[in-house]
């Protein structure tokens, strides 16, 4: 049976990443909560694929909203730094990513997608995960669902600045509204 994981303690990483200057370098949830930041980490299947370009892409559009909000994002995949690189490195209209604002990170031995609980064992690649994870290290926010479908960017910053009310935030609660 599956654990809880909201409201706990997020499992702690350290991964090899290719950093937004593309040198590779490493990623690590204890170094964000070291530097006071929020976490915002998604996993997604694979690079070279159709729909992880435009969520990829999409939130290294908005990354300025995530820092004005002290969030550090992260993407992670089960591919290599170099699979990484090579897609950075490939134009968007080529099915590539570009430039990009925050690091992808390498989950090549498949633990922080198992201890996240997104890893499809069988194939070894992760379903899209999303976590944000608050700058003690708890686990305030989790979402996980099928690979055909990509994320809402716009929704992920909501429910980011709601916890960071520190309030009761109701249904269809935006920013700048009252909370409960």
């Amino acid at each position: 049976m599956a654990e809880r994981m909201v409201g706990k303690q997020a499992p702690r990483f350290e991964m090899d990443a290719v950093m937004p200057n593309k040198e590779f370098g490493k990623v690590s949830l204890v170094e964000n909560m070291k530097n006071d930041k929020w976490t915002v980490l998604f996993f997604y299947p694979m690079d070279f694929t159709f729909v992880c370009p435009t969520e990829i892409t999409a939130m290294s559009d908005r990354y300025d909203e995530f820092e004005d909000l002290d969030a550090e994002i992260i993407g992670v995949s089960t591919d290599t730094i170099h699979t990484h690189l090579a897609w950075i490195n490939t134009d968007r209209k080529e099915n590539g990513i570009g430039e990009l604002s925050y690091p992808l990170a390498a989950d090549t031995n498949h633990s922080v997608s198992r201890e996240y609980g997104v890893l499809i064992e069988e194939e070894g690649v992760a379903l899209r995960g999303l976590y944000i994870i608050n700058p003690e290290g708890e686990l305030q926010y989790q979402a996980v669902f099928h690979n055909n479908i990509g994320r809402d960017v716009e929704e992920t910053l909501r429910v980011l600045q709601a916890l960071q009310t520190g309030g009761l935030c109701p249904a269809n609660w935006k920013p700048g509204q009252k909370t409960l």
